[in-house]
């Protein structure tokens, strides 16, 4: 008999049929947002007199039905108030001299689709009109490119953490504090990396620093606290949960409207999708109201907080059981007479 018996037959199918079933996983959900990506309800502003604003309305929603949301403006500030608040993607300014106004650093694939209505415009109303960029990306990052694929490297980085963390450090507050570490070191390093070095981000280099970090906590801290819950097993949350789901849907290279509902509402509240639109707002749209990303971020840090706690105090109350207990069977035995 061979020392070493070959697998059987069954358990090699059986492998192969749980391995394609998670590479059929992998492909849906990473090429599934792209697969039905597609422009809806993109909230544009448009301003101007009613008479020349309803045909222009009528126009857009026959050349690409349902892909705009029309917000009206009272005048050209107005409507730059809006795109500069990120309450819109860009304006439609009618009256004497049309424009039309874009924010590529909001989403180059906005500018694109506003852009190309120019020449449909001007023949709509019938003298020229400008194209106006009021947020252009930055040189550092001239397609928009590494600010949209920011998200991958930081989930990435956060299971990274929050998984040595929780194999390699023993105590619930060991971890607690080695994973707070990581974040603001990560965070600064990071921020470095692509503000100092690419010039890919704006703004402050602590607040963006911030951001990154905060996400890693969000990220790293959340499997740490499971782990201290659940045991080892809990490690599996980091790649289900925020490679699987949450990065998918963080729409950082294109609007969250763009996703079917209500996935891209979701995604915004979720740790790669609010890191992603804060590094945006940061870098490019400084008056935006930003309260329910960082709302996001801190929920999802304090968390892994209260996990690691719960953890801790299980822990702690299983092992003050267990000393009773081992007191009492001493007593009992010191009672038996010899």
């Amino acid at each position: 008999m061979h020392p070493h018996p070959h697998s059987p037959w069954r358990h090699l199918v059986g492998v192969g049929a749980g391995l394609a079933a998670v590479l059929t996983v992998l492909v849906l959900a990473f090429l599934w947002p792209a697969a039905t990506s597609e422009p809806r309800d993109l909230p544009v502003a448009v301003a101007g007199p009613a008479a020349a604003v309803a045909p222009v309305v009528q126009g857009l929603d026959d050349r690409a039905p349902g892909a705009f949301e029309v917000i009206p403006a009272a005048d050209r500030a107005a409507a730059v108030d809006l795109v500069g608040t990120r309450e819109a993607y860009g304006a439609l300014v009618l009256g004497e001299q049309p424009e039309i106004l874009v924010a590529s650093g909001g989403s180059p694939l906005v500018t694109q689709q506003l852009t190309a209505l120019a020449p449909t415009l001007q023949a709509q109303v019938g003298v020229p009109v400008t194209v106006t960029e009021l947020a252009p990306l930055l040189e550092g990052d001239p397609r928009g490119a590494i600010l949209g694929a920011v998200t991958f490297p930081l989930v990435i980085g956060g299971m990274i953490g929050g998984v040595a963390i929780s194999v390699t450090v023993v105590g619930v507050w060991r971890r607690v504090t080695a994973v707070t570490a990581y974040s603001a070191l990560g965070g600064l390093a990071v921020a470095g990396v692509l503000q100092g070095w690419f010039g890919a981000l704006a703004g402050s280099y602590w607040v963006n620093a911030g951001i990154i970090g905060l996400a890693i906590l969000a990220i790293g801290g959340v499997i740490v606290g499971v782990v201290s819950v659940v045991g080892r097993p809990g490690i599996a949350i980091g790649p289900v949960l925020f490679l699987l789901v949450a990065n998918p849907i963080a729409s950082a290279a294109q609007p969250w409207q763009m996703l079917p509902a209500p996935w891209g509402a979701i995604g915004q509240w979720m740790p790669p999708g609010a890191a992603a639109a804060l590094l945006r707002d940061e870098s490019y749209f400084p008056q935006a109201d930003t309260t329910q990303l960082w709302v996001a971020l801190a929920s999802w840090a304090l968390l892994g907080l209260l996990l690691a706690a719960i953890g801790h105090f299980r822990d702690t109350g299983a092992a003050s059981r267990a000393a009773i207990e081992e007191a009492t069977e001493e007593s009992g035995r010191d009672l038996v007479p010899a």
